[in-house]
């Protein structure tokens, strides 16, 4: 068995593009002056998101900051005025968007049970949860389902200093395992199995059958890829990879 089990966490535990299609949905819906379809519109914030995501990620702005570039890119396509103020385009986020956001976080079904099979066998791998995202928002994630206490760390850029890729060696290291005696489990192919895999961990994906990004199919994978539908084939999984 592997002696660390690091658990991606949007797409893996919890369904944040369902979450944030619910909460901008809402917003483009009941805007009167928007300057285009409420579809396109949902699509343009989820391109933005991932821009300004990177943007944090790699050290350009603060969270904070991101998500104001965001609201700042975003008002003019709903007709509205941009504040100049910082402290206003935080209001627009946390009273229109976040409230509703937060409120739509959905856990997959099939996390808890995953992680009490792997929690009762013995000498079963230690749990993390490794993440791009902020460290408060994803604690809260967590929390919010009970499953904190299923893990040793939630490790995030704010912990190691880097985010995925680069992160992997140092949350190797934060766990104090060699990479070759850690697991990296994920929804998305690239960042998830393949970056992992080059670190030196071994990567499983997480085919839920849909791409995060585009929201299309799952991208088609090679033969070498060690695959699971649902986490609950996990620990069968983790067993064949260690036989």
């Amino acid at each position: 068995m592997a002696e660390v089990v690091f658990f991606d966490l949007d797409g893996t535990l919890v369904d944040h593009r369902s979450a944030v299609w619910e909460a901008i949905g809402r917003i483009v819906r009941s805007a009167p002056g928007a300057a285009a379809p409420p579809e396109e519109l949902m699509a343009l914030w989820w391109t933005l998101e991932g821009r300004h995501m990177r943007e944090y990620l790699a050290g350009e702005c603060s969270f904070a900051e991101h998500h104001r570039r965001r609201v700042r890119s975003f008002l003019p396509m709903l007709g509205e005025p941009v504040p100049e103020s910082p402290a206003l385009l935080d209001a627009w986020i946390a009273e229109r968007y976040l409230g509703v956001f937060e409120e739509s976080w959905r856990c997959y079904p099939d996390v808890r049970p995953c992680l009490e099979s792997l929690a009762r066998l013995p000498g079963g791998p230690r749990l993390a949860v490794l993440t791009n995202g902020d460290p408060e928002q994803q604690r809260a994630k967590l929390a919010r389902f009970g499953l904190l206490d299923f893990f040793e760390a939630v490790l995030t850029p704010s912990e190691l200093g880097a985010a995925k890729p680069a992160a992997y060696a140092a949350a190797c290291g934060s766990m104090g395992t060699d990479p070759a005696h850690a697991v990296n489990v994920g929804d998305m192919l690239e960042s998830d199995v393949n970056a992992a895999a080059l670190a030196g961990l071994t990567g499983i994906w997480l085919d839920r059958g849909i791409d995060f990004v585009t929201g299309g199919p799952s991208p088609a994978a090679d033969g070498t890829v060690l695959r699971i539908e649902r986490l609950t084939d996990l620990p069968a999984r983790l067993a064949r990879t260690n036989a």
